[in-house]
């Protein structure tokens, strides 16, 4: 009977001290990371949104003025390796 207590003792002892609190950790930490890729999805989809911003015009090609081009002196480049 005393050996039946010792061993109910140690068995209570070890899950409380050492299975709950490594699933508590588990779970947090799983929670965290959670949070972590929902917040990196969410920056990734404000990225992406703001580079298609800088890819569609601001004015409307009619409003805008045409770049003159100075056709002038034009020097051919010839690289040499």
């Amino acid at each position: 009977m005393l050996l039946y207590i010792i061993l109910f003792v140690f068995l209570y002892q070890v899950i409380f001290k050492v299975v709950i609190p490594v699933y508590r950790a588990t779970r947090a930490v799983r929670k965290q990371m959670a949070d972590m890729q929902e917040h990196m999805r969410q920056q990734y989809e404000q990225q992406q949104g703001s580079q298609q911003g800088y890819n569609t015009p601001q004015e409307p090609e009619a409003s805008r003025p045409t770049p003159k081009v100075d056709k002038g002196d034009y020097i051919d480049f010839e690289e040499i390796k």
